[in-house]
């Protein structure tokens, strides 16, 4: 075995972990009613399967002023018990345990679902939600304690092994435990020693509830990373309360606020592999309790060293696990090469969660939908095996390759540039962002293994495809850059010649900047992601003047909704790139820019070296109107049927490749 320190099995008080790989709690949207479902057996059960030493599911609300968002267990009803039944026997169907986290979110809520006061230390509004919570009576804490102690024993009669109490990045918990939250001046304010007596006191309760059968955790926030927040030192000390209890098994981590630092804790490709490992290592040299680390680990190589360096004694790989099931399967067969390795895009799981979408990944269709699959990962192979021609080597194109190898079928792809990857080889060479590179080199690997011949330098017209005589014919073409209506004629205006697409600075055939450069530079972004953004940085880094002008309200808005936006502001303004918005673009002519300022419907003008266009594509779908008229068996998928982005190509891949 490559990595002994993953594969030391380790006790926790009554639960033995056959390895030190945890598939960590997080939210996935999959309750219904306040109920688990059979989504949830199914995703756990597949983690299991591919060999995760122990399963933390995501949170159980421990009472009914609790409900931060529509879909929340709520574990404190009885009728979550039969879902948990069907939880755990999946998940221990593969030999695996699997605990139970419980919470209550405290001040880092509202009442639009309850329609409940919200509850906290003291009246403090959350940054995000903006609702003052109602500071709790010693009453409503005997209530709060009581709630947890409920849940733990819906949870053991559910048939969990043990139970994690989440006192770190969204908790009441933690709003007591930090002196930014709690302001309080009776016995559960001021000192840290009154400031943890909630904690201690739901540690204690739970126990009595559970006794020695199942293993008893606690998540630690190491640094809230907001003014007069917890940090380290503090940490340090709650963890020596935790282990001075006598009650606890184990303590896990976590790093930032679940609201006001969200993009620290569930940190985009843009933040290094194991940035929070100060966290677990701090704690673990003042504690004699098992540590789990966390923090982007993507490979079991960076989980092996944090193990072998003693930062921590248990890693928790939460989005690694998320694109590959059997990432810790693959990891112990020595096939490390296979694993599909997470993106760090945040774009299907954090990206859908924050749009009140079940959890997917971009490169794995088969996420969130374990329930629709046999958990063995079984495909029933043609009995009649066709020869498949795939156009186009992206994403979609590659994924349909994949899906209709893995049927059976005889699979060739054929792409007319020298490298294969499509768009999103071009957006791993920004800066920060060759990460997203790893979607092209796991479909690659996958292709490889499935027997999928891919042929590159070469195009396909339909003369070609006469002459090949495939029985199917799946066009992933893809989608070119347009020229805006407002963009003047080149041929009669050579100043439009300095209009470029985004793709052009990518591949070279624009060649902004240089050292000492200066030249100037608009962006326009009315696609609103990274294109734009991306962009601006790499020409920033060249030496340009650049500013980004968007008819939105925000540059780049969808970056919020993967948690780019925070570190994006940070770095744009390290650079200089000027972000200016409201801005709708007008005409652009004899060198000039015009712009609509909407609010005001005040014209303005610049004059840069370049404009760079970050706008929607048109789809390259001749090619397979061409086939389709001539009575071929074609489908198309990807950007050819309409541009978008990445996870709706693979979607579109998997589905039409996984039906042939």
């Amino acid at each position: 075995m490559a990595y002994k320190y993953l594969w030391t099995p380790l006790q926790l008080g009554p639960v033995a972990a056959r390895n030190r790989i945890v598939f960590s709690a997080h939210l996935t949207n999959y309750a219904r009613d306040g109920k688990p479902t059979e989504q949830h057996a199914a995703y756990y059960a597949a983690r299991a399967a591919g060999g995760a030493g122990l399963i933390i599911t995501e949170e159980h609300s421990t009472h009914p002023t609790d409900w931060p968002y529509e879909k929340l267990i709520h574990g404190f009803h009885q009728d979550v018990i039969p879902g948990y039944k069907r939880i755990t026997d999946a998940v221990h169907r593969h030999r695996t345990p699997i605990f139970a986290q419980i919470n209550h979110n405290g001040g880092q809520a509202s009442s639009m679902f309850s329609r409940l006061p919200v509850w906290a230390p003291s009246p403090v509004a959350d940054p995000l939600f903006r609702e003052v919570p109602k500071a709790v009576s010693h009453a409503e804490i005997d209530e709060i304690v009581a709630g947890y102690a409920l849940v733990a024993e819906h949870c053991a009669e559910g048939g969990f092994d043990g139970i994690e109490l989440q006192c770190s990045h969204s908790s009441i918990v933690r709003g007591f435990l930090s002196p930014a939250t709690n302001k309080r001046t009776d016995e559960y304010g001021g000192s840290l020693a009154n400031r943890a007596r909630l904690l201690v006191e739901i540690v204690a309760a739970v126990r009595r509830v559970i006794g020695n059968r199942l293993a008893l955790g606690v998540r630690l926030c190491g640094d809230e990373l907001i003014e007069n927040g917890t940090t380290i030192d503090e940490a340090v000390e709650v963890a020596r309360i935790v282990e001075a209890t006598g009650h606890v098994d184990y303590i896990n981590t976590s790093i930032g606020v679940a609201t006001a630092s969200l993009f620290m804790i569930e940190a985009s490709m843009h933040i290094p592999p194991g940035y929070a490992m100060f966290i677990p290592s701090a704690i673990r040299k003042a504690v004699d309790l098992p540590v789990v680390g966390v923090g982007r680990f993507k490979d079991p190589l960076q989980a092996e060293r944090a193990l072998a360096e003693g930062h921590c004694d248990l890693v928790g790989v939460v989005r690694g696990q998320i694109a590959d099931p059997d990432f810790a399967a693959k990891a112990r067969a020595g096939a490390t090469d296979e694993i599909r390795l997470c993106l760090s895009c945040n774009q299907e799981c954090v990206g859908r969660m924050g749009l009140n979408r079940w959890l997917g990944c971009i490169e794995n269709p088969r996420t969130g939908r374990e329930h629709e699959w046999a958990v063995d990962g079984h495909v029933s192979l043609t009995n009649k095996p066709k020869n498949v021609m795939v156009v186009g080597a992206g994403p979609a194109g590659l994924q349909a390759a994949i899906a209709a190898a893995r049927n059976g079928h005889r699979v060739t792809v054929y792409e007319k540039d020298e490298k294969v990857g499509g768009q999103v080889r071009l957006a791993a060479s920004v800066p920060n962002r060759a990460e997203f590179g790893d979607m092209i080199r796991n479909q690659i690997n996958e292709c490889r293994r499935l027997g999928v011949e891919v042929v590159t330098g070469t195009g396909v017209w339909p003369g070609f495809v006469e002459e090949k005589q495939p029985d199917h014919i799946v066009v992933a073409t893809g989608a070119e850059p347009q020229r805006p209506w407002w963009v003047a004629d080149p041929d009669a205006d050579e100043t439009a010649r300095r209009v470029v697409d985004v793709r052009a600075i990518l591949d070279g055939s624009a060649p902004l900047g240089g050292p000492q450069s200066g030249e100037s530079v608009v962006v326009v972004d009315e696609i609103g992601f990274h294109h734009a953004t991306s962009v601006a940085e790499l020409l920033a880094d060249r030496g340009c003047a650049v500013e980004i002008t968007t008819p939105g309200m925000v540059v780049g808005q969808d970056l919020g909704i993967t948690l780019d936006m925070e570190n994006w502001w940070i770095r744009a303004g390290a650079k200089g790139i000027v972000q200016s918005t409201d801005l709708v673009p007008m005409g652009y002519a004899g060198g000039e820019l015009t712009l609509l300022h909407h609010p005001t419907g005040v014209n303005q003008t610049r004059r840069p070296d370049w404009v760079v266009l970050a706008v929607p594509p048109n789809p390259v779908e001749w090619l397979y109107n061409d086939l389709k008229n001539a009575g071929w068996s074609v489908e198309r998928v990807g950007d050819c049927v309409a541009p978008r982005r990445a996870h709706a190509a693979v979607v579109d891949g998997e589905r039409v490749g996984s039906s042939l």
